[in-house]
């Protein structure tokens, strides 16, 4: 299984690392550490030493409760940063949902757009659409994200029930409209969306039964990293008290495994160093 972008045809045959490059002074894990143009594009060279396969640069942090950000400012943020990463080697993830960013940095050369709306997003798109941008590209891959509600509110009223069938629905029902519209399937990977409008119970039961998602037929990235989900509280690992980010390291390398070895294509880090290591000893068992 390939993963086909702009530029690369990644190979799925192994999962692939994606390294977190955060532009944004507000992330709930690393904000403000690369918001530089020139900490952010030494953070991307760092990554790749470390053994990262895809980059990942955001400008807009999408944390329970965050703000949205002017499509000006995400510009200002991501925009030296990718024209310098596409120069790197590797194949350049931005994770945003506005139609006309998605088309700036792709037209920079950019590999993949990564959308949390799964390109959803209803705002003032100046005529534009996120999926006749992705479909006027040639060969750009795409991530889908699964979202209940939006980053201001999808913690105040999370998903209810069974989430991985309602899940499943959405995804594939996103694969499809976009294959509808010239998107070829090879472009296209698809993501659970952890955190984003679930419960812990929910998230968690998202990765004990991830391989019921692949039954949609995509590959799948999994985006566990330093998530709240992890933070214990007691149930996880075994503390009175959430687990702070920055001690988020062990959990996060379990989840991500547990994730490779359930099927996931793509693991979304922010570890990279230490999950391409955690992953060389899944593939030595394999």
């Amino acid at each position: 299984m390939t993963w086909q972008t702009s530029r690369f045809q990644i190979d799925l045959s192994m999962p692939k690392v994606m390294g977190i490059v955060n532009t944004t002074p507000d992330s709930f894990s690393d904000g403000g550490q690369h918001r530089t143009v020139a900490a952010a594009i030494r953070h991307c060279e760092q990554l790749i030493l470390d053994g990262a396969d895809i980059l990942d640069i955001g400008g807009e942090s999408s944390r329970p409760g965050a703000l949205p950000l002017s499509q000006e400012d995400e510009l200002a943020r991501i925009v030296p940063v990718v024209r310098a990463a596409v120069g790197l080697g590797v194949p350049v993830s931005v994770d945003t949902y506005k139609p006309q960013v998605m088309q700036v940095v792709l037209d920079l050369g950019a590999d993949i757009v990564n959308d949390i709306w799964a390109l959803r997003w209803q705002g003032p798109a100046q005529g534009m659409s996120a999926p006749r941008v992705i479909a006027a590209h040639p060969r750009c891959g795409v991530c889908l994200m699964h979202m209940h509600q939006a980053p201001l509110t999808m913690q105040v009223q999370p998903m209810e029930g069974d989430v991985v069938p309602q899940v499943l629905l959405f995804l594939q029902h996103v694969a499809h409209d976009l294959e509808g519209v010239g998107v070829e399937k090879a472009r296209i990977v698809l993501d659970p969306g952890i955190g984003f409008g679930k419960t812990v119970a929910q998230n968690f039961s998202l990765l004990a039964r991830q391989t019921e998602l692949l039954t949609a037929g995509y590959p799948l990235m999994a985006g566990w990293s330093r998530k709240s989900s992890l933070a214990g509280m007691g149930v996880v690992v075994g503390k009175a008290a959430a687990l702070p980010v920055g001690e988020r390291l062990a959990p996060s390398l379990a989840a991500a495994l547990l994730a490779a070895e359930r099927g996931a294509s793509v693991l979304r880090v922010h570890d990279v160093k230490e999950t391409v290591q955690a992953l060389r000893v899944l593939a030595a068992v394999r």
